[in-house]
């Protein structure tokens, strides 16, 4: 029997190769997730806040010494323990820095701050805040009347006037409408934003039968609401945008581009969505951002929007 000669070999097609960053970043991505979800249940309830300190009240004037002379009235506890004389209320240090809020992304919780509170706090932001809103919430207008509500509160408990907020992915963009359409840039300084859709992204089509998850789309409703202008807007705005964020199509679409908007887009290397609240480089780049001096503090103060060129990765 002749045998056939052996057919040529066909030409190898092109197909997709997964880059040696991708395939790094894919890897961190899946072991932030398993990280996060053994977390996930632990910020499922709200955060336990320290109750308003009780003012002080004096004793009863007219005590008498031991050598029988009245003497100077002494500050008391509510309890009616004699308190020490630094006990009463004092006004704030001008180098206390004001609270900051930690709001979280879609159907996720506070958990996913653990890692940055723990350097916030290493680096002395005594005030922290981290919100959980609902995964039920429909509205981002809704949402972001919410968290204006969140932010009287905290500071009229903790004596500041302004916060500072980060949001991570849907929050940054509550915040970012807070901000600018409720006039929540009288209370809030600096917003950190995190992965978040400022010009709306291409998710994936069975997610859109959520109704937040089409507001966070190109050409919505909300996203056309933050293109309109904001003359005079008063907080400053550190977006940080991955190059290999899988979330965000195109990844450019986490940049603010405004012309009324301060703000500065820190390009971030080598790490996906999920990596950017729990990378160590990024949250020194946060705390960085957060201790920069306020407009009118230092001339060096960057303004108007621009692309950051920072590898925070």
């Amino acid at each position: 029997m002749k045998l056939l000669p052996p057919l040529p070999p066909l030409p190898r097609l092109p197909g997709p190769r997964m880059s040696s960053a991708l395939l790094g970043a894919t890897a961190l991505e899946l072991a932030v997730l398993v990280g996060h979800l053994i977390a996930y249940p632990f910020g499922l309830t709200p955060e336990r806040r320290a109750p308003r300190p009780r003012p002080t009240r004096p004793a009863r004037t007219g005590a008498h010494g031991p050598d029988g002379g009245e003497t100077a009235p002494r500050a008391t506890t509510a309890g009616g323990e004699a308190a020490p004389h630094a006990a009463t209320a004092l006004p704030l240090a001008a180098d206390d820095a004001p609270p900051v809020v930690l709001l979280h992304g879609f159907i996720d919780n506070r958990s996913a701050f653990v890692v940055l509170r723990r350097a916030l706090t290493r680096h002395g932001h005594r005030h922290l805040e981290s919100l959980n809103y609902s995964p039920l919430t429909r509205d981002i207008r809704a949402a972001a009347d919410l968290l204006g509500l969140h932010v009287e509160e905290i500071c009229a408990r903790t004596g500041h006037s302004r916060v500072d907020i980060v949001g991570h992915s849907l929050g940054g963009l509550i915040a970012r409408y807070y901000v600018q359409r409720l006039g929540g840039d009288r209370r809030v300084r600096t917003l950190v934003t995190l992965g978040t859709p400022h010009g709306g992204t291409a998710v994936a089509p069975g997610a859109g039968i959520h109704p937040i998850v089409r507001q966070m789309r190109g050409g919505s409703s909300v996203i056309e609401e933050l293109r309109t202008p904001a003359p005079g807007c008063r907080t400053r705005f550190v977006s940080f945008w991955s190059e290999l964020d899988q979330v965000m199509v195109p990844v450019e679409t986490a940049c603010v581009d405004h012309p009324d908007l301060d703000a500065v887009n820190v390009r971030v290397t080598g790490i996906g969505h999920l990596a950017l609240p729990v990378h160590p480089t990024v949250a020194a780049a946060i705390l960085e951002a957060l201790d920069a001096p306020e407009a009118g503090e230092d001339t060096a103060t960057a303004t108007g929007s621009s692309t950051g060129a920072t590898s925070a990765a």
